[in-house]
């Protein structure tokens, strides 16, 4: 499992956004940096900046992957054929833990990595525990069955500050939930403005 280096507001901050749309996120009171220089007035980004901080953000959003393994999701991506950037996103929304965290089987992504790493999920019957998990369309991802009723889940699936995406389908009362087709970026609910085709260009340099 990728240890992660930073605590989850402290990306809100330094990306100065709300990424995961978390009412208990600093940027809801502080819309500037962390640290002492946070508050300094930032001149206008080069466009290496603008890219740098798209990639930051997307990578921040999925649990801060490493960016030896995001690099990888960028070479497949341009392999694939299609759009470069809706290829990216559906690489990485087809991430077990991406899964997991879109079903609402827990209420972070960084929750969701931890839960699959603790063998609480099967991939069709099996279990897996691995958090890079790519997904396909039409496999059946589940809460094992000691799990389902563990206070993690069932106050995840309460929460009313994000809805399952209309490219899955969930049953919360199995516990069950299925990627019924790879969604292209423009569908994905991102709480903030994602762009992928800068991503794209910033390992494309």
């Amino acid at each position: 499992m990728t240890k992660r280096s930073e605590a989850k507001y402290k990306i809100d901050r330094r990306m100065g956004q709300n990424i995961w749309g978390r009412p208990k996120s600093p940027v809801n009171r502080r819309e500037y940096g962390p640290g002492q220089h946070g508050q300094r007035r930032k001149g206008k980004p080069s466009d290496f900046g603008t890219q740098l901080k798209a990639k930051q953000k997307l990578k921040g959003y999925y649990g801060n992957i490493s960016e030896k393994q995001f690099r990888k999701y960028y070479a497949e991506a341009i392999r694939l054929k299609g759009d470069s950037s809706d290829n990216l996103i559906g690489l990485l929304e087809r991430r077990l833990d991406a899964v997991v965290y879109r079903a609402k089987f827990v209420s972070t992504v960084f929750a969701a990595r931890q839960f699959v790493n603790h063998g609480h999920i099967r991939v069709n019957g099996r279990r897996v525990n691995i958090p890079s998990y790519l997904v396909k369309p039409g496999d059946v991802i589940e809460v094992k069955e000691s799990s389902k009723q563990s206070v993690v889940v069932l106050e995840a699936v309460a929460l009313t500050e994000r809805d399952v995406p209309e490219y899955y389908e969930v049953d919360h009362s199995k516990m069950t939930a299925k990627l019924t087709r790879v969604p292209h970026a423009t569908e994905v609910p991102y709480p903030v403005h994602m762009e992928p085709n800068l991503v794209i260009e910033y390992y494309s340099r």
